[in-house]
């Protein structure tokens, strides 16, 4: 079976976001210091370009929280279609966590955004059988990915470590009491450790 991966930028303190998502600041306050090494910082070097390679590598499909899709709670009471434009990154089918339905959603590029309401072993279900042979990533927030770490799905885990602390917002790893990954391979840069985990086989 293909791999399922999830990369993730991280807090010294456990945060993969900051406190108050909203629509004008969806990272949360100072949630975007996590990503200084991908999204433009002068001091990003070699090690964080090998490490956004890995971040944007092609999947087959991909499964998302209904937050890390966009500011909307409850019913959907407007025409949201995501943060990312008419063009997402993702260019494969996007398995959304949501508790309201809500039909496809497809985009330019491949990407259809399908909104799932039974759960994530539902959603990671679908993904599995969309993805065939080039495997699914877990995209966030952090809630799916706590859910994909305690089911157990997840082979390989990129954490991007951020020299920062956050003190409040949203951890991965609460509630998830194994880790069950070795590590395979460490780059540095100024902004960010990176680190490639993988479950042993």
């Amino acid at each position: 079976m293909p791999d399922t991966t999830c990369h993730m930028s991280i807090s010294l303190d456990g945060f993969v976001a900051g406190p108050d998502q909203r629509r004008d600041q969806p990272l949360g306050e100072r949630g975007r210091e996590l990503h200084g090494w991908h999204l433009g910082d002068e001091r990003a070097n070699a090690a964080d370009e090998t490490a956004a390679g890995w971040l944007m590598r092609p999947r087959g499909a991909y499964v998302m929280g209904r937050n890390m899709f966009g500011p909307i709670r409850g019913a959907w009471d407007e025409d949201w279609s995501g943060w990312w434009g008419p063009e997402p990154p993702y260019h494969a089918p996007v398995f959304v966590l949501t508790h309201h339905a809500r039909e496809p959603i497809e985009l330019e590029g491949g990407t259809t955004f399908h909104f799932v309401t039974d759960g994530f072993e539902a959603a990671y279900a679908q993904a599995v059988a969309a993805a065939g042979d080039d495997g699914v990533d877990i995209a966030g927030g952090a809630s799916t990915v706590r859910q994909a770490l305690i089911a157990g799905v997840i082979d390989e885990l990129t954490l991007d470590i951020a020299p920062v602390l956050l003190g409040a917002g949203e951890r991965i790893f609460d509630g998830v009491d194994t880790f069950g990954f070795e590590p395979v391979e460490v780059l540095h840069s100024p902004l960010s450790t990176h680190i490639r985990y993988r479950r042993p086989v």
